[in-house]
């Protein structure tokens, strides 16, 4: 029985891409459930699209298929790849897209830093972690026919991610690959005993400013943030509380920085990489 099938573009909804797409998948996977994670990624913004993917796929059922389609060089000699996880199968072009999901299965002394990050984090070819395996997309009886040079979704990814999505083995799609390109993502990192420095990662629909920074990291007992130069004097526990700027640990389990009924980044003017810093109060 086919399981589940995602997807994550750039497409918005104005046309009629993501519906091909679909089309493409329900021809040969009649029976898939189809899950619509965003199409609302700025325009070839890749490390926003990884990001979006790495903090979905945790609460799909195992073996579920995704494809992630953010792909400036549609077209030109980059890789479309396959990535097997032990939970689950990815669909992307070699580009960063699955840089998240990655990160994910990296040994924690590889995320240990303590020097400021590079931002924007440049793109390097990274050897994958022994639970990873990942395979070119090479056989092309698996795709749709003629390929577009403009539209591998349709043409690659969609009907690949049906075939698996059928029972298709991960290694029939072709070539194992050793190494798939991923960003250097930002770590939060120490600047003194009881200061931690992160970034703003995302900012979602409501303006919340999403960093880095996880429970984890924050140093122990009550904790300023600063970014931008606002000051927060404690972590809340609900949106409603706190000043007129917060800070709370969202959903996803990092910091965010919002404001009650309104947008921090509005408020704020500031956005992605944006310092943001924790000490004790």
């Amino acid at each position: 029985m086919p399981g589940v099938i995602t997807f994550l573009t750039d497409f918005g909804q104005e046309d009629a891409y993501v519906a091909a797409m679909k089309g493409v998948t329900l021809g040969i996977a009649p029976a898939a459930t189809l899950v619509d994670i965003s199409h609302s990624v700025p325009a070839q913004d890749v490390l926003a699209a990884a990001y979006l993917l790495g903090i979905a796929c945790p609460y799909f059922p195992r073996g579920t298929v995704h494809i992630a389609v953010v792909d400036p060089g549609v077209g030109t000699d980059r890789r479309a790849l396959l990535l097997e996880t032990p939970h689950a199968l990815f669909l992307a072009p070699d580009n960063g897209a699955l840089s998240y999901v990655v990160d994910a299965y990296l040994d924690e002394r590889e995320k240990n830093v303590t020097v400021p990050p590079v931002l924007p984090p440049p793109l390097r070819l990274c050897s994958l972690p022994a639970a990873l395996k990942a395979y070119a997309l090479t056989h092309s009886q698996l795709f749709r026919q003629p390929v577009s040079q403009t539209f591998h979704g349709r043409d690659i990814f969609a009907p690949v991610a049906a075939h698996l999505a059928n029972g298709l083995a991960p290694d029939a799609v072709g070539p194992r690959v050793e190494a798939v390109h991923a960003f250097v993502l930002p770590r939060p990192y120490a600047a003194g005993a009881d200061t931690t420095v992160g970034a703003v990662m995302h900012v979602d629909h409501f303006g919340n400013l999403i960093t880095n920074l996880s429970a984890a990291d924050l140093p122990p007992g009550r904790v300023q943030i600063v970014i931008g130069g606002h000051r927060i004097p404690e972590v809340s526990v609900a949106y409603q509380h706190g000043g007129q700027l917060l800070a709370i640990i969202g959903s996803s389990g990092y910091l965010e920085i919002a404001t009650k009924n309104g947008s921090a980044a509005e408020l704020t003017g500031l956005g992605r990489w944006a310092e943001v810093t924790a000490h004790n109060a």
